[in-house]
């Protein structure tokens, strides 16, 4: 069985959750070819597990100062490149292609008429709970960005066919951290405003990740540029968690039990979505910008929950070596019921 899987590299969560769950595809009797967008090779980082990907530059989003830029993001990609790469990628030789929101792919297999599954967060708002609350273009977005023939979406919690989360497995058993360690990780923020923002919180030790950041310290706050193991290591450490409203680190939160603290990417209706299901389930508190008082006043009003889920990397790994013949209903139940 040979398999394509594009994966979306604008964001650090969907690269994080293929990186898990291709760490079990590998361990299958089948032959899985990867293939990235969205982010130029300089900027990946831990690609190990993917082996000899291939790359595209897809299609990805321009961001500035926390806000999504529609016009500017329209203006920045290169549509025709990849009409050309969408036309010249030829997956008539696999049996499957899974796309984590990686449009080349999705729009490849689709034009070859070969079956795809749409593996991820995106994928969730095709349930109908969760697709009634979208706007008209926000649904032709989530259809026609990266299609496919069979979604299967990821949740929090159960909602329709979307299963639970594939979430990395924690590197230790460490959970909780001390009280006053937090860390923070906001790739679409001003790294200046961020750090400004939680210099006067003295009281707090702060590990700041960002794709604009190198290894360095102002006191109280460390900073560190994007790495899964030392973001591992501080995660551990650390009691609380402040992003974006990104469904992986979310999901990383939550399933260790820490604080979270979101601030979704303005503009980004994916992201607001998120901020509002998690504010109104009680799993998380939203900022509304990076400012010393919004944080401060987030730190001293959080809470805590504690969501545990199935290793749901590996069974994915075996429906999908399997053909993937269960239907995404049962196989939806089946992992909400372990």
């Amino acid at each position: 069985m040979r398999v394509l899987y594009g994966i979306q590299g604008t964001g650090n969560g969907h690269l994080s959750r293929s990186h898990t769950l291709a760490t079990y595809l590998n361990q299958q009797p089948i032959h899985v070819d990867y293939l990235i967008s969205g982010r130029r090779n300089s900027g990946l980082f831990d690609m190990g597990v993917f082996g000899a990907y291939q790359s595209r530059e897809g299609l990805s989003f321009v961001t500035e100062n926390g806000a999504l830029r529609r016009r500017k993001t329209l203006a920045a990609n290169n549509w025709k490149q990849f009409y050309k790469d969408v036309k010249a990628l030829d997956v008539t030789h696999y049996d499957l292609v899974i796309t984590d929101y990686e449009p080349v792919s999705a729009w490849a297999a689709k034009r070859a008429g070969v079956r795809s599954i749409g593996l991820g967060r995106q994928y969730a708002f095709w349930e109908p709970e969760l697709y009634k609350t979208l706007s008209l273009w926000q649904r032709q977005m989530i259809k026609q960005f990266a299609p496919c023939s069979t979604p299967v979406g990821m949740h929090w919690l159960e909602c329709g066919n979307a299963i639970p989360p594939v979430v990395r497995e924690p590197d230790n058993g460490c959970k909780g951290g001390l009280a006053q360690r937090v860390i923070v990780y906001l790739p679409f923020e001003d790294p200046k405003v961020i750090i400004n923002a939680l210099y006067p919180l003295d009281d707090y030790e702060f590990s700041v990740f960002h794709p604009k950041l190198t290894r360095c310290s102002y006191g109280h706050i460390e900073c560190f540029a994007p790495s899964r193991q030392q973001f591992s290591e501080q995660f551990s450490r650390a009691s609380a968690v402040i992003s974006n409203a990104g469904f992986e680190t979310s999901c990383e939160a939550l399933r260790e039990g820490k604080s979270l603290i979101i601030k979704p990417l303005t503009g980004q209706f994916e992201q607001q979505k998120n901020a509002e299901i998690l504010e109104r389930k009680g799993l998380a508190t939203v900022m509304k910008s990076v400012s010393c008082v919004s944080i401060e006043r987030a730190l001293q009003d959080r809470q805590s929950a504690h969501i545990q889920w199935p290793n749901v990397a590996k069974h994915l790994a075996n429906w999908i070596a399997d053909g993937a013949k269960e239907s995404v209903r049962d196989l939806s139940k089946r992992l909400w019921g372990l």
